[in-house]
């Protein structure tokens, strides 16, 4: 990964959004936005506030989250930790 993340930044990987609902599948302008996903990275923190999201964990965040970004075809969101609800399992 060629994106490392400053701060107290993180870089999520969201779920894929549902395609089907009961046999009908669902357009893409009609999908509701996923609000859980993976940290691909997470930058060192502040000195005021460090860093406990690492690599690898699930995580759920508020629905207007985040900077969407695009990398080699690969669509990111950029956040604040305090953006990040919860760490999943």
């Amino acid at each position: 990964m060629n994106i490392k993340p400053l701060a107290d930044r993180v870089l999520v990987l969201p779920a894929p959004a549902e395609e089907k609902v009961g046999g009908i599948i669902i357009p893409d302008t009609a999908k509701e936005k996923p609000l859980q996903g993976k940290v691909i990275a997470a930058g060192t923190g502040t000195k005021d506030e460090e860093m406990v999201l690492k690599a690898g964990d699930v995580v759920l965040y508020g629905k207007y989250s985040g900077t969407e970004v695009e990398f080699e075809g690969e669509k990111y969101l950029i956040m604040r930790q305090s953006d990040v609800l919860a760490i999943i399992g």
